[in-house]
């Protein structure tokens, strides 16, 4: 007996080897896809960021108001909104994931990626460009890093989901906690563990992707595939975007004028 022989045709087995040779180039294809809403949508987020800190607009999201300090940085109605909106944003979203046109969830990502740039445009007021900039990059290697090994990995990290969604609660709820206790303490260990969950999450989610891909392009079309991109393109550039503003608290340098 011969353990281990393929006793399928040559003809079968070309087939099958045809078709797992498609699903990888569609994966290939699909990925780059995700990433390249992911990247575009970075893009726009730092375009927005810099052209409210930078230009005339930074007068209708943000106040100076003089302090025995020095001067303190308050929003405005408007730029109270702009850091509220963003969640809304991701519930419209999420809920509406089965309502909204291909056309429609490009749109709201788009609006998303600009709104959450008028929200972060604060860190080019509070920290040097420099270090913003070096902050970036870092984020950049470790989230490509980490999402890297998230989808190559043979380990499986789904069994980490539940863990990673109970400590992004716990993260919450840490953070709105210490709104009212301002202790530095609490707040050293929650942008840590912040660094971790969302690291972790970069991994995890890169794995979601490549391995639910061929249970989605089994019945898919092509605007449904469409659609899906930007969903996914939205986890990644969440987990971005949060890792940036922890590793921010650690390393950035703030202006010695606010």
């Amino acid at each position: 007996m011969s353990f281990g022989h393929d006793f399928r045709s040559p003809a079968a087995a070309s087939g099958w080897n045809a078709q797992a040779g498609a699903l990888d180039a569609g994966l290939r294809a699909y990925m780059l896809r995700v990433y390249n809403w992911m990247a575009s949508g970075l893009l726009l987020t730092a375009i927005v960021a810099y052209a409210v800190a930078f230009t005339g607009l930074r007068g209708l999201f943000f106040q100076l108001t003089p302090t025995p300090g020095g001067m303190a940085l308050h929003p405005t109605l408007l730029g109270g909104a702009a850091m509220i909106a963003p969640l809304g944003f991701v519930l419209v979203m999420s809920f509406g994931v089965n309502r909204l046109s291909r056309q429609g969830a490009q749109g709201l990502f788009w609006a998303f990626c600009a709104t959450m740039g008028a929200s972060l445009s604060s860190i080019f007021l509070v920290y040097t460009g420099v270090s913003v900039v070096r902050v970036f990059l870092v984020t950049a290697c470790m989230f490509g890093a980490t999402s890297l090994w998230g989808y190559t990995t043979k380990a499986n990290l789904a069994k980490f989901g539940s863990f990673l969604m109970m400590g992004l609660f716990g993260l919450i709820i840490a953070g709105l906690v210490n709104i009212f206790l301002k202790s530095p303490a609490v707040y050293f260990v929650y942008s840590i563990v912040g660094v971790f969950i969302f690291t972790a999450f970069s991994a995890f989610d890169a794995q979601r992707i490549r391995v639910t891909y061929p249970q989605y392009a089994a019945y898919e079309g092509p605007d449904e595939a469409a659609k899906r991109s930007v969903y996914d393109a939205l986890s990644l550039y969440l987990n971005f975007i949060n890792l940036f503003q922890f590793l921010l608290q650690f390393m950035g340098v703030r202006n010695t004028n606010d």
